[in-house]
């Protein structure tokens, strides 16, 4: 499908979140599978670097006229996101807001080469057309103000399943002050990522030391790392600039940090009177994450069906970040072996559930699922 956007250079170009409105609205479009954007409008339009970064087709024209085909029509005072446009496109519908508000996008009916449209008939036209509530962010956007509050509530909506209680009430609130500044740099989120891995890896060091004031910076250091392994994912969705290399930057970069904490505080650890049990924890802890990492992939490679969503349950519930807190907890009462004890043997009980989930959950003779 076709999309035509009304614009003005009061609303286009209002900056959300580090990109011009009309910027977000063309990659919303591109993303929502139409074919091409074409964008309607007087003055100087804003730089629409995103979506020419990310093969969105566009062009800019002074009117529209038919073709004889529904196209979808919106103005450029709204932010909406691709899922929303998505649903208008297969209902046939106009978007509304969830308290009632009537948005500026719907799909409208062209009839041919001499329909000719225009922004100030769209009112008139969407009247005709059933309404849709929007799940995502959908608010208009008129001025400074409005954008400000566009901007909070996409911000708001950018969360994880794999959040755990200290990601979303502490890690992710901590990171967001960082992702605001971020987004309006040429950092990238790999590069973040990689950061994030750096300092995990560093905190392994520090937790080697085997006195209680490394391992203390060692437990910090490895919070810092946990705060700004959601910076990634937060500027990549924000910015749109997620990619499948960012995806496995961050997924190996964590299997990387977990192996560096455990051999870490092993070898920290250690000493004669002890004996090899706290190495031989360590080392269980690490061979348990590497055949974590071999199970969890095998599960990426299963069918979207049912019992992949209860793998991916599993997965959010057991790998999330709120391990590092415990760690700190620990490593101030002097008590890291107890630590050690968990991981040890906490992680081969996660991969053995989550291998039963995959090999004992499958779809029955019949092809339903169990």
């Amino acid at each position: 499908m076709r999309a035509v956007i009304f614009c003005h250079p009061d609303t286009a170009a209002l900056e959300v979140a580090g990109l011009p409105l009309l910027d977000r609205l063309v990659v919303a479009a591109h993303r929502a599978g139409c074919e091409t954007v074409q964008i309607v409008g007087l003055g100087n339009l804003p730089s629409l670097k995103r979506s020419r970064a990310l093969g969105a087709s566009f062009e800019i024209a002074t009117s529209v006229s038919g073709g004889g085909q529904p196209l979808l029509a919106m103005t450029s005072a709204v932010l909406v996101q691709a899922s929303d446009i998505e649903r208008v496109i297969v209902g046939n519908s106009r978007l509304v807001h969830k308290n009632g508000t009537l948005l500026p996008i719907g799909v409208i009916a062209n009839s041919g080469e001499a329909d000719e449209i225009d922004g100030g008939s769209l009112p008139e036209r969407f009247d005709k057309l059933d309404k849709i509530e929007a799940t995502g962010v959908a608010i208009p956007v008129a001025d400074n103000e409005s954008a400000r509050l566009a901007e909070n509530a996409l911000w708001r909506s950018i969360t994880s399943s794999s959040d755990g209680t200290v990601d979303a009430w502490f890690n992710r609130p901590i990171g967001r002050l960082f992702s605001k500044v971020l987004i309006r740099t040429a950092i990238t989120p790999n590069q973040i990522s990689v950061c994030a891995t750096i300092l995990g890896v560093f905190a392994g060091w520090l937790l080697a030391g085997g006195n209680y004031r490394d391992a203390i910076c060692g437990a910090l250091l490895l919070q810092v790392s946990a705060i700004i392994d959601c910076v990634d994912g937060d500027v990549a969705r924000i910015a749109f600039k997620e990619t499948s290399i960012g995806k496995w930057l961050d997924i190996v970069g964590d299997q990387v940090v977990h192996i560096a904490v455990f051999v870490g505080l092993g070898v920290g650890l250690w000493r004669p009177e002890v004996g090899a049990t706290v190495i031989g924890l360590a080392a269980s802890a690490s061979i348990g994450v590497i055949i974590s990492f071999i199970v969890v992939l095998r599960g990426m490679l299963l069918p979207k069906n049912r019992e992949n969503v209860l793998l991916q349950k599993l997965i959010d519930k057991t790998t999330n970040r709120d391990f590092s807190v415990i760690l700190l907890a620990l490593a101030i009462a002097d008590q890291l072996t107890l630590f050690l004890w968990m991981v040890g043997i906490g992680v081969h009980l996660f991969w053995i559930l989550a291998l039963s989930v995959q090999l004992f959950s499958g779809p029955r003779k019949d092809g339903r699922a169990e």
